[in-house]
């Protein structure tokens, strides 16, 4: 049985990670480096680190945070560290201003595992596809910023500001189509307000599309965790972002709270 993961998101405005609520209202947090530092300490599974503002205008890349950050995992954790993951290989997914092949090719040199493309694909759709024959479909990730208009969920562009107008859920079948190997959902409506996962939007979504599911938007406890992967089997991860950040949740106690819970965690 796959394990579920458990994933960190860091969004990354001018090398600080930041936070905001419902995209809007955005705070300085931390350093990324230190940040990616903790999480790997503490058995996150992946690190996901966003440019948010780099679609919206145009901003270089964050390679040299990026860099910093990989350089950092690769050091591998401090003694007597909760978590014992020096040989432990901590995929990182990186996104924000990825309108191109060669963006692609910047961050991956850069560290990256995994690239998460949004407006650049609404933008380009093709780019979906060329990238997948380029890197492989295992190395694009669907990133979409979905929310309710009218009854239907609706695909919004540039950081969740820009209503696209798009068919969320058809976006998302297309996207998977044309070679993207996970999709990351974000629900607008439940970001950063902690009242749980939009399980609707989650379950709606995963009867379109086969590939591995991250569910992002909403954790506010441990239990929403636990009550995401009961609900909604097929997601395979859960991503957040505050609740860590702020240490109301520590991953490592999270995990084991799951996996007592019946879900197969990877655990120390």
């Amino acid at each position: 049985m796959y394990t579920k993961r458990i994933i960190p998101c860091l969004d990354v405005r001018d090398g600080r990670v930041v936070k905001g609520t419902n995209f809007e209202g955005v705070r300085d947090v931390a350093d990324p480096v230190a940040m990616a530092r903790r999480y790997n300490e503490s058995c996150a599974d992946e690190l996901v680190f966003y440019d948010i503002t780099a679609s919206s205008d145009g901003r270089a890349l964050f390679a040299d945070v990026l860099s910093a950050v990989r350089a950092q995992l690769e050091r591998g954790v401090s003694y007597g560290a909760p978590c014992e993951a020096s040989e432990v290989f901590i995929p990182l997914t990186v996104g924000g201003g990825i309108r191109t092949l060669e963006d692609f090719d910047r961050v991956l040199k850069a560290g990256a595992d995994k690239v998460s493309v949004n407006s650049g694909a609404i933008a380009d759709p093709s780019l979906i596809g060329r990238a997948a024959k380029r890197y492989g479909d295992q190395c694009v990730v669907l990133s979409m910023d979905v929310k309710r208009v009218n009854g239907t969920f609706r695909l919004f562009a540039n950081g969740g500001r820009v209503d696209t107008g798009i068919d969320a859920l058809a976006w998302a079948r297309a996207g998977v189509e044309a070679g993207a190997g996970e999709a990351v959902l974000n629900s607008i409506d439940a970001d950063g307000v902690r009242g749980g996962f939009d399980l609707e939007m989650l379950k709606a979504f995963s009867e379109v599309v086969d590939v591995p599911i991250v569910a992002s938007g909403g954790a506010g406890k441990k239990e929403d965790f636990l009550e995401l992967f009961r609900e909604v089997p097929s997601v395979d991860a859960g991503l957040a972002a505050s609740i860590f950040h702020f240490g109301e949740v520590d991953i490592v106690d999270l995990k084991r709270f799951l996996h007592d819970g019946g879900i197969p965690m990877r655990l120390i």
